[in-house]
């Protein structure tokens, strides 16, 4: 066999580079257009936040003015409720991840169940989800919630209750709940969607091996719905950071405090106290703390679609 030889063409490699080179080029334009309005969407308002933060602007007092270091980050630190919004945060976040994660799973096995009425079944249940947040909690102030004329009273007397000021006994719950019953259709959507994704043939296979329904959801279908949970989970936690329409509409952040979440008590300093550069430096807190939960989500997500 005769070896083929290979001669170095210095043209050659030398036209193939700038062909290259003018593909990047055309790439890099088409790309352009792309990043600069993310630039201007997305950067420059978190630079001037950033500017912000390290400024003394208080809108109250528009003559002081000037870099102030620190000073803000000191004096949001110094602040209790930094501490009861984070933490009224992480709760808010994590009850209402529970329930509709939990809720939706099981609403998606049940709606992938043939019944009677299954098509209105599913267009009611799916319903809230296409709610207003601040409809939503119009909704549950005024008609469920109300001490005097909700439905939850109207209930609660019926069975010799005394009805109670949800709003001012728990309020934190009762924002829990609202936000659920907005969110449970998100995923029951997406978790009876990957339901239904499943091979037919396996769960019939499981039934014809003797599997019961409980051995059919924690070997066959719960492992086939953990990748949907995960991304249910990242796409909820990514929202229920910045819920406020329904703390501002109901609690205000009250009683004090115990309805404050991190969205609120930026709001609070920024046009209930017009200090824009307390509310800059929260904000700063906010965008680190989301950014890190969202590598945990993202690294997380990423281990269940590896598994």
């Amino acid at each position: 066999m005769v070896d083929r030889l290979i001669t170095y063409d210095p043209a050659v490699y030398e036209a193939i580079g700038r062909k290259t080179w003018r593909k990047r080029l055309a790439t890099i334009s088409l790309k352009m257009p792309s990043i600069a309005v993310l630039f201007v969407w997305s950067v420059i308002p978190l630079l001037m936040t950033l500017w912000f933060s390290f400024q003394r602007y208080n809108l109250m007092d528009p003559g002081r003015k000037g870099f102030d270091g620190l000073g803000n980050y000191r004096y949001l630190l110094s602040d209790p409720s930094l501490i009861l919004s984070i933490w009224n945060t992480v709760l808010l976040v994590g009850a209402v991840l529970a329930i509709t994660i939990g809720l939706g799973t099981l609403l998606a096995v049940l709606f992938d169940q043939e019944f009677f009425g299954r098509g209105i079944a599913r267009v009611l249940a799916l319903a809230p989800f296409f709610v207003m947040p601040t409809v939503n909690a119009l909704v549950w102030k005024n008609m469920m919630m109300h001490p005097d004329n909700g439905f939850i009273a109207f209930l609660m007397r019926g069975i010799g209750l005394r009805p109670i000021d949800w709003f001012a006994v728990a309020p934190l719950a009762s924002i829990v709940i609202i936000v659920s019953w907005q969110w449970l259709p998100f995923a029951l959507l997406t978790l009876l969607t990957a339901i239904q994704s499943l091979d037919s043939e396996r769960k019939e296979a499981a039934r014809m091996d003797g599997a019961g329904s409980i051995a059919m959801f924690f070997h066959i279908i719960w492992p086939h719905l953990r990748q949907a949970v995960a991304a249910v989970t990242m796409i909820e936690t990514i929202f229920f950071l910045g819920i406020f329409a329904e703390i501002y509409v109901t609690t205000s952040g009250g009683p004090g405090f115990a309805s404050t979440n991190l969205s609120f008590l930026i709001y609070r300093y920024a046009l209930l106290e017009y200090d824009v550069g307390a509310a800059s430096a929260g904000g700063v807190v906010a965008i680190v703390l989301a950014n890190v939960l969202a590598l945990f989500l993202i690294r997380s997500f990423a281990r269940n679609l590896d598994a």
